[in-house]
């Protein structure tokens, strides 16, 4: 399964073409494609246009959605970041550690464009798709 990314997400609907666009394109209706709560969250807080929030909206309703939380990923992300820390390394934002723990923790790969997720690859096992 592939989780993919706000990163991509917004350059994808933005018309912002890279390698995790293009990665993602080729994707869509041929391989397994999922989303976490917070991701969704995310990527609809960006339209300003109601006609463009419920487009998007309606389109990645349709992926599977799963929800990233909860008390066991509170503390496995906390000592992914504890784990990071130690080795010199500060994950800037509390929800790119939720998200991969959860890709860890579920084993899937992630499709990204954000240097905060390079220290879970590095260093933690991430799987992450190019």
């Amino acid at each position: 399964m592939m989780l993919v990314d706000t990163s991509v997400w917004i350059d994808y609907l933005n018309g912002v073409m890279t390698p995790q666009t293009d990665r993602l394109d080729a994707a869509l209706g041929h391989e397994p494609i999922c989303l976490g709560d917070i991701i969704l969250c995310e990527v609809l807080q960006g339209f300003q246009r109601q006609d463009e929030f419920e487009r998007a909206r309606d389109a990645l309703m349709a992926l599977p959605i799963y929800t990233i939380g909860g008390v066991d990923l509170a503390l496995r992300s906390a000592e992914a970041y504890r784990t990071l820390r130690r080795q010199g390394i500060t994950v800037r934002k509390t929800i790119d550690c939720l998200i991969a723990t959860f890709a860890m923790a579920n084993g899937m790969a992630l499709l990204h464009n954000d240097r905060d997720f390079d220290p879970f690859e590095t260093h933690l096992g991430l799987r992450v798709l190019r």
